[in-house]
């Protein structure tokens, strides 16, 4: 026993010396940092606050960093906080669980702020048992191959490259259980989008992923062999998009593997660029061509995704349709506003160019009409409507359908970490690092995907029975109200009345 006890004491006793060895070699290291960066800090010349204050001013940095993933949770209040706040993500991650999404006490939100909607409530609501779900819409019936959905919230363009493979495998197969549709973004078509059997938009960005030949031209073979696929429902075009018009994009290095490389057509390990348009499109009479070419090919409905720059520019877009021939009208419009979002463009274009959906959504809509187009051509509205009023509100100012990007990203887990443009996602959405992605669990998140599509159709059915109407389609103009600068409110039909036909 006496042996046992000296054994153990001296076991003890060596690993407290480790320790204090340990402990010793790790403040040597830190005098050693501490000395070394006070050397550099003082005869460094490129930052003033490292020079002045050596080693204490390299702090300033770290907290800038970590300024951005602690002010969400700490700081900011619920409705103070830019791209989404909190209670706009808050919402988003209660419908994605499934779980009460009911709030207490009041509302957070300033209802007299300029430019909220407030929606107009019946005094004899629709009742329960008389309420309908949403009526299925067709796009393209001149089509050989048209797309009949009831559908009206969607996942937008986010490529296979800029999302992970589970990523887009859990919204696949989220969009499947959900009967909405996806978008497959500029990247091109993966197996990923296929395997989780959803119904596909395929995007054709100004790189023409997936649909291009060895020269980078549009090529009638590889649209027929995207086409062949039962699952691609339609194409569209995109000649821009709301945080970035004008701009290209780029998939960096690090993120264009052996695989994504094989899908856009691009080099491995190489920064992948998109131009800042479509080469072959100079005109919006070079825009028809391609798309009745497209859809001459395919026989599948097509349109394209647009920012508004000025009201004229639809002008001018109808004006060539009624020149040509109604039939060559794209059978879609995609508007994107400037509230859009990106993995990464330059700030002066994400914070200053371009028309807010507010107000292009509503006059795209009533220029249609003017021209007497409206019927003919489909609107598919885009641009920060991730929660049931802003989606509300587009079907009220004309949207036949919404799409939404970010929204979907907060189903499956983003935080907002403000990662998208790196490889470092921390949740594995926006990263091809596999440590990172294997927190993302396909099957688990699209279970998510598909009750953040259905809780939404929901909240939207309540606010439309509120209005008097039975179902979220048959909401207007005349069920939306728009708070101005004095306080007062003005009716969206108002706002933007309804103009008369051109003769």
């Amino acid at each position: 026993m006496d042996q046992l006890s000296v054994a153990f004491s001296e076991f003890v006793n060596a690993g407290l010396q480790i320790m204090a060895a340990v402990f010793i070699c790790a403040i040597g290291l830190l005098i050693l940092w501490v000395v070394v960066s006070y050397v550099l800090d003082v005869t460094q010349t490129q930052q003033a606050i490292r020079r002045n204050y050596p080693v204490i001013g390299r702090f300033r940095y770290v907290f800038e960093h970590l300024g951005e993933f602690f002010r969400q949770y700490f700081f900011a209040m619920d409705r103070e906080e830019l791209p989404f706040n909190r209670a706009q993500r808050s919402w988003v991650y209660r419908a994605a669980k499934n779980v009460d999404s009911t709030v207490a006490f009041g509302s957070t939100d300033n209802i007299h702020g300029s430019g909220r909607t407030i929606f107009v409530n019946c005094t004899f609501p629709t009742l329960g048992e008389d309420a309908v779900p949403p009526q299925p819409v067709t796009i393209g019936t001149r089509c050989k191959h048209p797309y009949t959905t009831a559908s009206i919230f969607n996942i937008s363009g986010m490529s296979f490259g800029a999302l992970s493979k589970p990523a887009v495998l859990a919204l696949s197969m989220g969009a499947k259980e959900a009967d909405c549709w996806m978008n497959t973004g500029e990247g091109g078509l993966s197996p990923y989008h296929l395997e989780g059997g959803a119904d596909i938009v395929f995007q054709i960005g100004t790189a023409k992923n997936g649909v291009s030949d060895l020269d980078g031209n549009l090529s009638d073979e590889k649209l027929l062999e995207v086409s062949a696929h039962p699952a691609v429902k339609m194409f569209e075009i995109k000649m821009s998009q709301g945080a970035k018009p004008g701009k290209g994009g780029m998939l960096p290095a690090e993120k264009v593997t052996a695989e994504i490389a094989a899908i856009r057509g691009v080099r491995t390990g190489e920064n992948a660029f998109s131009p800042n348009r479509h080469v072959d499109i100079n005109s919006f009479e070079d825009l028809l061509d391609m798309i009745n070419r497209i859809r001459d090919v395919t026989g599948k409905p097509v349109g394209f995704k647009m920012v508004v720059g000025a009201p004229e520019q639809i002008d001018d877009l109808c004006t060539a349709i009624i020149m040509r021939d109604i039939a060559s009208a794209p059978d879609f419009i995609t508007i994107d506003g400037a509230e859009g979002g990106t993995g990464a463009a330059p700030m002066a274009l994400i914070d200053s160019v371009g028309m807010s959906l507010r107000e292009s959504l509503p006059i795209l809509v009533d220029k249609l009409k003017q021209y007497g187009l409206r019927d003919r051509i489909k609107i598919v509205a885009s641009g920060k409507l991730v929660t049931p009023s802003a989606v509300a509100w587009a079907l009220c100012a004309g949207a036949d359908f919404i799409v939404s990007a970010r929204g979907f990203m907060f189903s499956l887990g983003c935080i907002q970490a403000l990662q998208c443009n790196k490889n470092t996602c921390p949740t594995g959405i926006t990263t091809h690092d596999p440590k990172l992605q294997r927190g993302l669990h396909p099957m688990e998140k699209s279970v998510r995907v598909t009750s953040y599509v259905n809780n939404m159709v929901n909240e939207v059915g309540v606010i439309a029975h509120s209005c008097g109407v039975t179902s979220p389609r048959e909401l207007n103009r005349s069920h939306a109200r728009v708070v101005t600068g004095n306080g007062r409110t003005i009716g969206l039909n108002e706002l933007f009345p309804e103009a008369e036909p051109k003769q």
